[in-house]
């Protein structure tokens, strides 16, 4: 009977997320003028879901972590993001043979590596989907610790996927800072089929976009990047979570409704994500928890200061107002001469950054957990922070924000508590 309700719930939940993968699909001649260059290459969300579901339906039905102390679900939690570092480190050594010109025959050259490969990754596909269940009870514990249950239970069920992600094509106005459109892509496009995708779009529609690398998709089950990193895991878990949670109120409804709600969304998942995240790491696996800051040495007050370093949040952040300052003037060129220009700055101090443009900041400005940055000066992403930082808990502020439906509902709630 359990195992009914939740594979009602779970398919009415893969529903609903097949019909928000599509919502950016929404009817107009500039879409399908964009479609034009990209469609061979958008991302097949349909199969991918009904594959994901299936498995997680086989995953349910055996229950076998509930066979399994604590601290064997933590030991092979910690196992499987092993074999996925060691298997990401014979990857590369892969891609290093057949890059190395001294290398006469790269196919007898890396046959052993191959084969340790071959291994490796059978082992991980046997371990994945086990590692997937146990972190996924292992947040459903920590939300419910968070009281972001219904009836005890997380509601949707966290149910997550790790697997190549698709990259996403964001596409703004050249004249001003908007992601007008958002397309998912195959995964591991190449940089040269990025930029020549970029350029024909672009001198073709007179817009801005940008091809770029995505970590977790909020379909359900989410879409998660493989990682090595138990830290980096958690919060995209627990990130891709509060995205299907949004998804069944007002907030995540209306996500493409505006930029505003937009950012609203993607901030309103970092902040909770991270807190979820460093709680799930604090229950079960304290001992890989990054160490705080150290204190000041107040004995080291007398001494110099120490030469400035490069900011990339308040360099970014300058950046950003500098160009909504441009084009607000209409300067859309001189913008993005501006913006090339400051992107070889970033370069020079080790940011490899492939292009700066208005779709790079309407891509990156909707995450503003963090003052500053490719948000620039944005109020939407400060009001959720404040909604946040005087919300009692995380419970609170989930509750109160994911009922607005609007920035003005937020700034009202803002205004009212401040008095």
């Amino acid at each position: 009977m359990r195992l009914r309700r939740w594979l009602k719930i779970t398919f009415i939940l893969a529903a609903i997320s097949l019909l928000l993968a599509f919502s950016n699909f929404q009817p107009g001649e500039q879409l399908e003028r964009i479609r034009a260059f990209s469609r061979d290459l958008e991302f097949d969300y349909v199969g991918w879901i009904i594959d994901a579901f299936g498995s997680k339906i086989s995953q349910a039905a055996l229950e076998v972590p509930g066979f399994m102390t604590n601290e064997q679900q933590r030991q092979l939690v910690l196992d499987y993001l092993e074999l996925i570092a060691r298997t990401q480190q014979l990857e590369r050594r892969l891609n290093e043979i057949y890059a190395d010109p001294d290398t006469v025959n790269p196919e007898v050259a890396s046959v052993l590596v191959r084969t340790q490969l071959a291994d490796l990754e059978a082992e991980r596909d046997r371990l994945g989907p086990l590692a997937e269940s146990i972190l996924q009870g292992q947040i459903s514990e920590t939300v419910a610790d968070l009281g972001l249950t219904l009836g005890g239970q997380p509601l949707p069920p966290v149910l997550y996927r790790s697997s190549p992600l698709p990259t996403a094509l964001i596409v703004s106005p050249r004249q001003v800072i908007s992601r007008d459109h958002h397309l998912s892509l195959e995964p591991n496009i190449s940089i040269d089929e990025r930029a020549a995708l970029e350029d024909r779009i672009d001198s073709e529609l007179d817009v801005s976009s940008l091809v770029v690398d995505v970590g977790g998709i909020g379909v359900y089950p989410t879409m998660v990047i493989e990682t090595s990193s138990i830290n980096q895991l958690s919060e995209i878990v627990a990130h891709e979570w509060v995205h299907n949670y949004l998804t069944l109120r007002p907030l995540g409804i209306n996500v493409f409704a505006s930029p505003d709600l937009l950012t609203m969304n993607e901030t309103v998942a970092n902040l909770a994500g991270i807190e979820i995240g460093r709680a799930l790491m604090e229950r079960y696996y304290p001992e890989l928890l990054p160490p705080p800051p150290p204190p000041p040495n107040e004995d080291d007050a007398s001494e110099p200061p120490p030469p400035p370093v490069f900011d990339f949040r308040e360099e970014m952040r300058e950046t950003r107002v500098t160009v909504d300052q441009l084009l607000s003037e209409g300067k859309i060129e001189q913008a993005e001469e501006y913006m090339e220009t400051r992107r070889k700055v970033f370069w020079d101090n080790g940011y490899r950054l492939r292009k700066i443009n208005q779709a790079y900041f309407a891509f990156y400005g909707s995450y503003a957990d963090q003052p500053g940055g490719p948000a620039g000066e944005d109020p939407v992403g400060a009001a959720v922070r404040a909604l946040y930082d005087e919300s009692p808990t995380l419970a609170d502020f989930l509750k109160r924000i994911s009922w607005m439906t609007s920035f003005e509902d937020l700034q009202r709630e803002v205004s009212t508590n401040a008095n």
